[in-house]
């Protein structure tokens, strides 16, 4: 197939670890279908992460679907998109090498700033000044963070990125996008339809050089094959188990079964112990391990949220209002986790905790996200 996903006989193939045949490439292209495929299913998965992780930080719905992957040039990008772009560049710190691009339409941009300052979309700012560019640039590191960890898990390895690097640039006249793309060079563009309910409607494109895209590509072939190895592999002949018996054994009379009498044996309806609750055996043991792993205890008086042009306008004397009432016990937090409630004492001058109350089990896991 060539519409950005691997065809069922093909991921079926790669399933049992048989060698999937690359399709010849036409004349000036320099990736295969199969290539091609394969990135459309990277991007497929990894930007589907990316839309939760910008639906959650906008709260509204957003869709990044229908990955095209084409060879192009950013003269021909340039040709194609005479327009000013918001352009992120990620580069891999970890389980990659080089450097990919993502690109966003400057008005896309803007509405995404509008949403992240608590606006709601529809009267977007004109400009990115450096207040929206900051917050705008905070959602694409969030964004290409996620990616990362599900191209970790596609390619059963880690991989991790630098932070992304932000800039607005006009297609039409800088005349190149990066230092590592430039003039006629053979590139691969993946372009995705983005939605956000009904204030977005655009392209998405990501950009990569030739060599990181076959690097992607057999990172995740490698990552579909290696659980199939030992299956395929051939078994051991058994070893024989007596020695060879001689020749004339063969002329001698087999000996003939003797028959045996068949007695009456009394059956009885099957009988199951009640079940009980059982611990978990091996804990006690090794929990001595991991004694002496720091663990970092947080106190918590309480919460609140606010909008960020709110967090802007805090100045000294300023009072925060959080959700719980004085007197209230705090919560005592281990690695961001609740365990314990208790109240604050004053012990020689300094701030302390009594316990209260332990979270029990049951209790720690309705809190958990």
């Amino acid at each position: 197939m060539s519409d950005g996903f691997l065809s069922q006989e093909e991921i079926d193939a790669l399933l049992r670890g048989e060698p999937v045949a690359a399709s010849p490439s036409p004349a000036g292209q320099d990736l295969s279908d199969i290539e091609k495929d394969a990135l459309g299913e990277i991007g497929n998965i990894s930007m589907g992460t990316a839309a939760t992780t910008l639906s959650v930080l906008l709260g509204r719905r957003v869709s990044i679907t229908t990955p095209k992957v084409s060879i192009t040039s950013l003269n021909e990008i340039k040709r194609q998109y005479p327009l000013p772009y918001l352009v992120i560049e990620v580069g891999y710190t970890q389980g990659l090498l080089g450097t990919n691009i993502l690109a966003v339409r400057e008005q896309d941009a803007l509405i995404i700033a509008d949403l992240m300052m608590g606006g709601d979309g529809t009267n977007p700012p004109t400009e990115l000044n450096e207040l929206y560019m900051s917050a705008v640039s905070e959602s694409m590191n969030q964004m290409m963070g996620s990616t990362a960890t599900s191209i970790s898990t596609m390619f059963k390895k880690k991989v991790d990125i630098a932070p992304p690097k932000v800039n607005l640039l006009d297609f039409a006249v800088d005349p190149n996008i990066d230092s590592i793309v430039s003039g006629d060079d053979s590139l691969v563009r993946v372009s995705f339809r983005m939605e956000v309910e009904d204030l977005i409607d655009s392209e998405l494109m990501q950009i990569l050089p030739i060599n990181v895209a076959r690097e992607m590509v057999e990172n995740l072939l490698n990552a579909v094959q290696a659980p199939t190895a030992a299956a395929v592999a051939p078994k051991a002949a058994p070893k024989p188990t007596a020695e060879p018996q001689p020749a004339y054994a063969a002329a001698q009379p087999a000996p003939q079964p003797k028959p045996q009498s068949v007695q009456n044996v009394a059956v009885q309806p099957v009988q199951f112990a009640a079940l009980k609750p059982a611990g978990m055996p091996g804990v006690d043991a090794n929990i001595g391990l991991i004694m002496d792993v720091p663990l970092q205890i947080t106190v918590e008086l309480g919460r609140t949220r606010k909008l960020i042009r709110d967090i802007l306008e805090l100045t000294p004397g300023s009072v925060v209002e959080l959700d719980k009432l004085a007197g209230e016990p705090v919560d005592v937090l281990v690695n961001g986790k609740l365990i314990a409630k208790g109240e604050v004492v004053v012990i020689d001058e300094n701030f302390g905790v009594r316990i209260t109350d332990i979270i029990t089990p049951l209790e720690r896991a309705s809190h958990l996200q």
